[in-house]
């Protein structure tokens, strides 16, 4: 069941005005912000104590619209793993373009892409309309959140809280992190198997 019409567009705003958000996806909590925005980004490193040198990764409603906006370069291959697994609990790094800050990627030429197989998380983006930070709503070295009662203050007092019902929350572990050109996983989660099967057989 997806958040109601005004908490969205609450959620949206902020996004749009530089602010955080917490907001669900179907592994855990995520800590968003207006990935473009490089002030906007800090304040999700500031906010979850996290290291700079740790890229985040971005959001977008679809994975289409990570390459037609002009946000990465996703080669044949990487767009038929997108087809096969996205949305769903996969990161997939590509190559970012100069859209991207660099504070989101620690300086890398790659970044990683998640479309969220969450109806509350796909509504948000299509709202916001600009690719979201994806990284869990805690404080770095602190458990992720299925529960919004699991998540700090330090961050719930920083961000807009965009609450989902549990049923959202489908994924039974963190999302796999994958590089189809280096035909690697750097995080087995979610679909580990599957993928790795699909990385032999493409």
């Amino acid at each position: 069941m997806t958040a109601d019409a005004d908490a969205l567009e609450r959620a949206a705003a902020a996004i749009r005005a530089g602010k955080l958000v917490v907001y669900p996806t179907e592994t855990v909590y995520g800590l968003g912000a207006d990935a473009l925005d490089a002030n906007a980004v800090g304040r999700v490193f500031e906010v979850k104590g996290r290291e700079r040198s740790k890229p985040i990764s971005f959001a977008v409603p679809t994975f289409e619209t990570a390459v037609e906006e002009g946000y990465v370069r996703a080669s044949e291959r990487e767009q038929a793993f997108g087809a096969a697994f996205l949305p769903g609990p996969v990161t997939l790094l590509c190559e970012r373009t100069a859209a991207v800050p660099d504070v989101l990627t620690a300086g890398r030429d790659r970044v990683g892409v998640r479309v969220p197989d969450c109806e509350t998380a796909l509504a948000l983006l299509e709202r916001a309309e600009r690719p979201i930070t994806a990284t869990s709503a805690n404080v770095s070295g602190e458990p992720s959140a299925r529960r919004v009662d699991e998540i700090g203050d330090q961050v719930l007092e920083s961000a807009v809280v965009l609450e989902a019902e549990p049923s959202e929350f489908e994924a039974t572990s963190e999302s796999t992190v994958v590089d189809v050109s280096a035909g690697t996983i750097h995080r087995r989660g979610a679909l580990a198997d599957e993928i790795e099967a699909w990385l032999e057989d493409h």
